[in-house]
């Protein structure tokens, strides 16, 4: 008979696979959309804030409770993960799925810097270490879109990738601001707002930026089905992500979301028939080897928590910071992809959600994404 400890674990391992296939899904619609020629990145992302809102500003509505964080923190927030999104989705128009889904990856060490700066974390020299050796992945990725001889996979690799550089700093920029708004307000209230103010800011967008080509576009099943598709990976993305924090924590989210960039691989060889640069599998053992060297010390310091030493106690705490920190940073996006991320804080047993991204990705962006 299974133990509860073990089917915690495979319950998480299984969960993980999910959200992980979740991500991708939603970097194939993107994919899929631009290569039929739709490029409306913003609009994409309009019915899951829109699903958002209903779901979750429905459980609002139904406690009747005041706001407890002014609405125009929720505003900013919402802009801010609106155009991490539309960074991301519109870097599919330049460069390949595999390249997003590794890029991503940057919402990891922007997020450290911003706790450090703005949030006063504190990291070990081992965390350090693990986030140089992802970065040196994602510059491998970087290397091989610009000098491989094979374009398939986009019209312009680096532009591609800086604005996928570019959307995985907002997203941590966005994870960031949810880890403040959470411990001081409501995690439904986060997320009803975060729906309703994102698909405002998405329909103004659209109206400026997107109109004319959401008119000339011919909608058929083949257009629609990718178009849907990814608001609905993005909508079960941000509600499945907490209860995975809840089961197995954010280290276990991590390590989970990266198997996304493999299932990127497949799909690139087998799906579109794609040659993958070799540098590709070393940039992701790179970005592997890195996150478990970050994620390595953890479990000791894990086991030493609540011993009564003075020590102890202050390395529990330290620990617990970092982990509510970069939990979710994988997420990114995309979240981008995404993304949105997910942060989780043991100290106050709540959740935020933020956009893939597949933050997530999560961005991490973090959610990630997309």
């Amino acid at each position: 008979m299974i133990s509860p400890e073990r089917k915690k674990i495979l319950i998480g391992l299984g969960l993980g696979q999910f959200v992980s296939l979740l991500i991708t899904s939603t970097g194939f619609s993107s994919s899929e959309l631009s290569r039929r020629g739709i490029n409306v990145p913003t609009s994409q992302s309009l019915l899951n804030y829109v699903l958002l809102a209903l779901f979750y500003g429905g459980f609002l509505l139904y406690r009747r409770k005041p706001l407890q964080m002014n609405w125009y923190y929720y505003l900013l927030l919402s802009f801010i993960d609106v155009e991490a999104n539309y960074l991301v989705v519109k870097a599919y128009q330049y460069t390949s799925l595999t390249s997003v889904m590794l890029l991503d990856c940057w919402t990891i060490p922007s997020v450290i810097f911003l706790t450090w700066m703005f949030l006063k974390t504190k990291y070990r020299y081992r965390k350090f270490a693990g986030v140089a050796v992802c970065v040196a992945g994602l510059v491998l990725v970087v290397f091989s879109d610009v000098h491989a001889s094979d374009r398939g996979g986009g019209s312009n690799p680096l532009k591609g990738d800086m604005l996928v550089i570019a959307g995985s700093m907002l997203y941590a920029i966005s994870n960031v601001s949810e880890e403040f708004l959470v411990k001081k307000g409501d995690r439904i209230e986060l997320m009803a707002m975060l729906g309703l103010f994102g698909a405002i800011v998405s329909g103004c967008q659209i109206s400026i930026v997107e109109r004319s080509k959401l008119r000339s576009i011919h909608w058929t099943a083949g257009a629609a089905l990718p178009f849907v598709g990814y608001a609905l990976a993005m909508f079960l993305f941000y509600s499945t992500v907490p209860v995975i924090l809840k089961i197995s924590g954010s280290t276990m989210l991590n390590l989970s979301l990266l198997t996304s960039d493999m299932w990127a691989v497949l799909i690139r060889i087998f799906a579109y028939h794609e040659k993958v640069d070799w540098m590709y599998f070393i940039a992701f053992g790179a970005v592997a080897v890195g996150l478990v060297v970050y994620s390595g010390g953890d479990k000791v310091e894990d086991n030493n928590r609540g011993q009564p030493t003075e020590a102890s106690g202050g390395g529990a705490d330290k620990a617990r910071d970092e982990e509510a920190a970069v939990g979710n940073s994988a997420i990114g996006s995309e979240a981008g992809n995404i993304s949105l991320s997910i942060e989780y804080d043991s100290r106050n047993s709540s959740s935020a959600f933020t956009a893939p991204t597949s933050s997530t990705r999560s961005s991490d962006r973090n959610l990630s994404k997309k």
